[in-house]
């Protein structure tokens, strides 16, 4: 009676080291998780030190403990009732300004980023490169001048103040990076295809590429809005009347020369702080994408 065996295949090399590859890459992908809700709950504890720190007492704020003890509510009372003018016309004027100055670098921001992506003219790197130097001045040098036209103009005094701020801010050289790098990414196919069809730079403009460029509108409308929402320099240089003052400016009441107002002024903090967040949550999505895509391509 003969016994046939049965042999088994040998294990390949490759089928061997596949379970450990797998491994491996998954450890990598738990410690990049690890470390990125690391940076992000690191990142939140100074709003939640802010929320925790405006229902203390003056007294309990100026200790190092993150737990309210007593809960206060006289930071909040504090914030409503003794800002000069009240929250209700800081947020408006805040609103306005900001609104406004995002509403003018997405229109002119995308206007420049497209011709400088797309538009042959003499020139255009060189006044690329001057556009892009203007980040490199700061504020503080650009005082004396820019006040000395203000005034000229007669935008220092009543509700003037308001476009002085704005005529200022209407356009930041980061806008215009941003969107032409975007706009560079994008076919130029489409654009031949469009001439084609008898369309010309405008209509190509606005109705084919810029709706393509949704995700880099929302990082230039996200980054315009926060920085116009948190400035200080220009509104405390510009606003001259109370009555005009953004929150930023609100803020500095809750500060004397020897002490501070911690719980109030931590309550305008976050209250200051919600519409960012707000308006973060919701495009998120296309100011990542936006951000990416205008840091890769070009």
């Amino acid at each position: 009676m003969t016994t046939q065996a049965t042999v088994q295949p040998k294990a390949s090399a490759a089928d061997s080291a596949a379970p450990v590859g797998d491994r491996s890459a998954r450890l990598r992908l738990i410690l990049a998780y690890v470390l990125l809700i690391g940076y992000a709950l690191l990142m939140f504890v100074p709003f939640a030190w802010s929320v925790a720190t405006s229902f203390k007492t003056r007294a309990d704020a100026a200790q190092l403990t993150f737990i309210p003890d007593p809960v206060s509510l006289t930071g909040w009372n504090a914030a409503f009732n003794d800002l000069d003018p009240a929250i209700p016309v800081l947020f408006f004027n805040s609103f306005l300004i900001a609104g406004i100055v995002t509403v003018t670098n997405l229109v002119l921001g995308s206007m420049a980023g497209y011709a400088f992506a797309r538009l042959r003219f003499p020139g255009r790197e060189i006044l690329f490169l001057l556009v892009l130097g203007t980040m490199m001045i700061p504020d503080q040098l650009r005082l004396v001048p820019v006040y000395q036209i203000l005034r000229t103009l007669g935008l220092l005094g009543g509700n003037a103040q308001y476009i002085g701020v704005i005529v200022i801010l209407a356009i930041a050289a980061p806008s215009i990076f941003l969107l032409r790098q975007y706009f560079m990414s994008i076919p130029v196919a489409l654009e031949e295809a469009a001439k084609l069809d008898g369309a010309g730079f405008y209509t190509t403009f606005w109705r084919i590429i810029l709706p393509l460029a949704t995700p880099a509108l929302a990082a230039v409308a996200i980054l315009s809005f926060q920085g116009t929402w948190n400035g200080f320099f220009w509104p405390s240089v510009i606003l001259q009347e109370r009555d005009n003052w953004t929150l930023p400016l609100g803020l500095w009441q809750f500060n004397d020369l020897y002490n501070a107002n911690w719980p109030a002024l931590m309550a305008v903090v976050v209250m200051a702080t919600l519409p960012i967040v707000v308006l973060y949550v919701f495009f998120q999505r296309y100011f990542i994408e936006g951000v990416a895509a205008a840091s890769v391509k070009g």
